[in-house]
């Protein structure tokens, strides 16, 4: 086995989890129920967030995805509701359909399960007057505040080289049988060098990043830090863990940033699946976990810690507008991510451990502030060396010789996978990548639709090392 296949296994074993129930029964009123609520969830993101048709969310979101819903979301009715920017999926007779409802920023909410689809149950949304309301403007601003004036051409015979393996990326087999690239993208000296996209996608369609949000998370948390809102060396304020002599109130923030909280769950990996398709609050069971191990002691990879992250986060701000405003008004907007939408629950928690939609482009601005140590355009954004702090191994690692480390909400790369020491990569189920290569001020962003628990995946680590070799040549 390659090293190169070797490093992803463990995020590979993370990013697959359990599945909820073999198929050879029929499915339960509650699978039933998380179905409905994934492809409500998926529709409505992929049309309102993505300006997709039914038929293009159905044949990338809704294809190739965990094995106990593949059987089941076909034939569950949805009807579109355009006017109201919402989507419903019926599941059983006697229950209201799955809602889920589109806010401009915030994208779709999930109603919970059982809820009257007419009901009181309010939203968040954004106040109008933090809203953008004329991207073209910003769009006609040089990159990477914009789009203009974006890609150079390097000499002609490196940018053949360069172009034929991006070309390669999309050809479903070179690295991966099967996968399916949707967008490619390098950057170098803080230029695109390199982009290609598959029929369908373009600078400017955006797509779910899965768990790179995790590594979303971990910037607007830094940029708190830099503003004196957070001291990772105190105790994350999360609400339900206060009652005087809880043990849960000593996890600091950075033990939920290295994976390290110690709480038990039933399953390591990224299968929230009640928060993500069931329309459950993340306030309703995550801060609910007991420990299982001595905080900052032990790395296990799981959506709770960011979820739980950014639920302190929400604390500490004042739970209020805020606190919904804070991710646009203090990175995402700062730096041109103008197409990225963090999606929240249907309480106003940002459920930033997978559900981001966003495109290659602003990907790559985000690898830019970690080049340059949290500058943006002269502007600090980020604490000086937080850049070195997320690409630092965490106090406990995944394990596996040629596995590839963890640091906080960032996955370490190195030689181990061919790539220069100190490369570091935020990455995504069905085959988001972000890789951000320090040593040689390069960005790497690869978005996919891989097959979820079957089938290869994209091979990140060698399509990187072919990127660099080409551009030594």
């Amino acid at each position: 086995m390659s090293i190169y296949r070797t490093a992803l296994t463990i995020f590979a074993l993370a990013a697959t989890g359990s599945a909820v129930h073999a198929q050879s029964d029929p499915a339960s009123p509650h699978d039933l129920a998380i179905a409905a609520g994934y492809k409500a969830a998926f529709l409505c993101s992929g049309i309102f967030n993505a300006g997709q048709t039914v038929e293009e969310v159905t044949a990338d979101d809704l294809t190739r995805i965990y094995s106990a819903y593949r059987p089941i979301i076909a034939d569950l009715p949805a009807e579109i509701d355009r006017e109201r920017m919402r989507v419903t999926v019926r599941f059983a007779d006697d229950m209201p359909p799955r809602v889920a409802q589109w806010r401009p920023h915030l994208g779709c909410a999930q109603l919970p399960t059982g809820a009257d689809p007419d009901g009181e149950i309010q939203v968040p949304r954004l106040v109008a007057e933090i809203q953008l309301r004329d991207l073209s403007g910003i769009d006609a601003q040089a990159w990477p505040r914009g789009d203009g004036g974006a890609v150079r051409a390097l000499e002609p015979a490196t940018q053949a080289r360069l172009d034929a393996v991006l070309a390669s990326a999309l050809d479903r087999s070179t690295y991966g049988e099967g996968t399916e690239t949707t967008a490619v993208l390098v950057v170098q000296n803080g230029t695109i060098i390199g982009e290609q996209y598959r029929e369908g996608y373009n600078l400017h369609r955006p797509q779910r990043t899965w768990s790179v949000a995790k590594s979303i998370a971990a910037t607007i948390i830094g940029s708190a830090v830099q503003q004196g809102l957070v001291d990772l060396d105190q105790p994350a304020p999360v609400p339900a863990w206060q009652t005087p002599g809880d043990p849960r109130a000593a996890i600091t923030w950075h033990n939920l940033l290295h994976m390290s909280s110690g709480l038990w769950s039933p399953f390591a990996g990224n299968r929230t699946d009640d928060i993500y398709f069931g329309g459950q609050r993340v306030t309703a069971s995550i801060p609910s976990l007991p420990l299982e191990t001595v905080p900052g002691a032990r790395w296990r990879y799981a959506n709770n810690d960011t979820l739980l992250a950014m639920r302190a986060l929400r604390s500490t701000l004042g739970d209020g507008d805020r606190a919904l405003a804070f991710p646009f008004t203090d990175l995402l907007w700062r730096i041109g991510m103008t197409r990225t939408t963090p999606e929240t629950d249907w309480e106003g928690n940002f459920i930033l451990s997978s559900q981001v939609w966003t495109t290659a482009r602003d990907l790559a601005r985000l690898g830019l502030l970690y080049l340059n140590d949290g500058v943006w355009q002269g502007e600090r954004i980020l604490p000086a060396d937080w850049n070195d702090y997320v690409a630092t191994p965490a106090p406990d690692q995944p394990t596996g010789r040629f596995g590839v480390g963890y640091g906080a909400q960032f996955w370490l790369f190195g030689p181990e996978q061919g790539l220069p020491a100190g490369s570091y990569a935020a990455m995504g189920n069905r085959g988001q990548y972000l890789m951000i290569v320090p040593a040689r001020n390069i960005v790497i962003v690869r978005r996919g639709f891989d097959a979820v628990g079957d089938g290869e995946r994209f091979n990140i680590a060698r399509f990187s090392y072919d990127l660099l070799a080409q551009l030594d040549e």
